[in-house]
């Protein structure tokens, strides 16, 4: 992957990650604003219920910031770009809809259809 690539998915991820953070932090400042002093019980059961989505939702995006950050790793070390099964470089494409990808698409496959076969038997 050329210098030139390397910084623009750098960027990208860099972005990424930002719009993450920005999300979190407007998400924890709702949190700290929604006392959840409901008076009625059907009003009290739909903003635990919300608030519930909001911690999943900001769990998930700790767990992607992790994986941002583990990528803009790669970049720094140099095997950004290359299959961590196969060593063989990931697709662009891939790359593009899936920045923080580690498995070219065919070991991801791979991968996918030994989970499921050892999942269903």
């Amino acid at each position: 992957m050329s210098p030139r690539m390397r910084e623009y998915f750098r960027r990208k991820l860099e972005v990424w990650r930002q719009d993450i953070l920005d999300e979190t932090d407007a998400t924890l400042e709702k949190l700290r604003h929604d006392t959840g002093h409901e008076a009625d019980l059907a009003d009290r059961a739909a903003v635990e219920s919300e608030r519930s989505v909001q911690l999943r939702t900001r769990d998930r995006a700790r767990k992607l910031i992790s994986k941002i950050e583990a990528a803009l790793q790669r970049i720094e070390d140099g095997s950004y770009g290359y299959c961590e099964e196969t060593a063989e470089p990931i697709s662009l494409r891939r790359l593009e809809a899936r920045p923080i990808a580690t498995l070219s698409l065919e070991a991801q496959e791979r991968h996918e259809r030994h989970e499921r076969t050892h999942r269903d038997g």
